[in-house]
């Protein structure tokens, strides 16, 4: 009897949790068995593994194998199990030493012929491998993502043949490229390009400044879309480590392209026909949903109310916390989600409330039963609410061209550095994320008069009129004031749900 292990991961959110894959050859009937709470996937792994043995001219011995991945109380899921089992097989079989695979984790799937195919999750494995002071094994087209984990020594194989030649010591397996810089990414259209809107374009500018949740609201083909494509352009580029939790979360939803870290904030736009499971995040597998894939970055939810009501209803936790939890009979399972929501609607079904001449006979009615399937608690977490009226087009064509979307990236640039300076002991770098602690002493005795007076008026819960104050503290910032006064009260309450409160 022969026994040989190796250490794979199994993956809880971005977490990954080591797996040990132990391998016992026996005197035994022929059999091949894979136990410890594999799904389907890993269960087929027997049939990859057997055929890429067999297509490297090597036959499984006629005892009984059996494989173990322990804990065996953990749900294992993916293709990814392939390589570490044929790993530990093929040093239980004695073709390669034992000791040369019990001190390296791997994870890869195999092709019928033995080649090493891409896999979800390299990159957080990687770091846990590092944490373990472990080398890892992975596919050869993932060595660059590997290598962002410095301490890890990686092997980054492009097939079963040439990984035995490796770890026999007949050929040695170059060390994948250094890790690739920061990619740039594209900005998107320029803001430029709107004419007019000079109020939304403020708004927008102030929620790309602190990070706020912006609700635009206005008739068909009044720009709306067309503002929201605007906001990359105006959000500075991520710091290294958000940007390496961005790329844990699209390791692990397999979306990393090229091994490539990205220093842009990401933008998603789901269809409205999104289910919650593809917004939140879940499935069979708990894939992070477009809330997570947004992390550090803007989701834009086009044509609002259209989206299912329990799937608008699911956000209303991360977009307060920051994070969604996918609850499973079994576990758990976190994934980051510090998104800036924005968002856009028509004021009614038909779109043209106010607009005597294209107006539907059910006005207001209209309105109210369309805005009616937006919850409150889910509008109070939105900071800026905006309406954008269309432009006539002889005033469209006659409008001058407004500044760039450089030019307003410098100003929220330079905004975002004085509040990550400010925050900095709190761990956070926006005002959005700012506890009312942290905002107290930075209001003028008057302008706290203003609000409360206002809160009071307008109904705002306390949720919002923290969230008033924050915006307050984003138009100080722009302005570059150390106190939020008077009038930084004003403009902010003046983009609490105008629109809506009106309608």
């Amino acid at each position: 009897m022969s026994l040989a292990r190796t250490t794979t991961f199994s993956f809880q959110g971005v977490e990954a949790v080591p797996v040990e894959v132990q391998v016992q050859v026996a005197s035994g009937l022929p059999a091949f068995t894979v136990v410890g709470l594999p799904n389907k996937a890993v269960a087929e792994s027997r049939e990859r593994v057997r055929a890429a043995l067999s297509s490297l001219g090597l036959s499984l011995p006629p005892k009984r194998i059996l494989v173990n991945l322990a804990p065996a109380d953990l749900a294992k899921e993916g293709s990814h199990f392939d390589l570490p089992i044929a790993l530990a097989l093929l040093a239980a079989m004695e073709v390669i030493p034992a000791d040369e695979v019990s001190g390296v984790a791997a994870l890869g799937e195999l092709s019928l012929d033995g080649t090493i195919q891409p896999v979800a999750g390299v990159l957080p494995a990687a770091l846990a491998a590092g944490e373990r002071e472990m080398g890892l094994v992975c596919p050869a087209a993932q060595g660059p993502e590997a290598t962002w984990a410095g301490a890890t020594e990686a092997i980054a194989a492009p097939d079963l043949r040439a990984l035995i030649a490796h770890f026999q010591g007949r050929q040695v397996i170059s060390p994948p490229s250094p890790p690739l810089p920061l990619a740039e990414g594209g900005r998107g259209p320029c803001l430029s390009e709107v004419r007019g809107q000079e109020s939304a374009k403020r708004a927008l500018e102030v929620a790309a400044a602190g990070g706020h949740n912006l609700l635009l609201i206005g008739p068909p083909g009044a720009g709306k879309s067309m503002l929201a494509a605007r906001m990359p352009g105006l959000l500075p580029d991520l710091t290294a480590a958000e940007a390496l939790e961005v790329s844990l979360i699209r390791s692990v939803a397999g979306r990393m392209e090229d091994g490539r870290i990205s220093a842009r904030p990401p933008y998603r736009d789901p269809h409205h026909s999104a289910s919650q499971a593809a917004l939140t995040g879940g499935g069979p597998r708990a894939a992070p949903g477009e809330v997570s894939l947004a992390h550090r970055g803007v989701l834009f939810l086009d044509e609002l109310p259209e989206f299912a009501r329990p799937a608008l209803e699911a956000l209303r936790q991360p977009l307060e916390s920051g994070r969604v939890v996918i609850s499973r009979a079994a576990a758990h399972v976190a994934y980051p989600a510090r998104v800036q929501l924005i968002a856009a609607m028509n004021p009614c079904r038909c779109g043209y409330l106010g607009d005597a001449p294209r107006e539907c006979g059910r006005a207001p009615r209209c309105a109210e039963d369309y805005q009616g399937k937006l919850s409150g608690p889910l509008l109070d977490r939105l900071d800026l609410t905006i309406e954008v009226q269309p432009i006539p087009p002889r005033e469209l064509a006659r409008a001058p061209t407004g500044e760039t979307s450089a030019v307003v990236a410098a100003r929220v640039a330079a905004a975002r550095t004085v509040q990550r300076a400010r925050y900095a002991a709190l761990g956070i770098g926006t005002n959005a994320e700012a506890p009312m602690d942290a905002l107290r002493e930075d209001v003028e005795a008057a302008a706290l008069t203003l609000a409360e007076g206002a809160a009071e008026r307008l109904g705002l819960s306390n949720r919002g009129f923290t969230r008033a104050i924050r915006v307050a503290r984003t138009i100080a910032d722009l302005a570059g004031a150390d106190l939020i006064g008077r009038a930084h009260v004003a403009e902010a309450l003046g983009f609490r749900n105008r629109m809506l409160a009106r309608a």
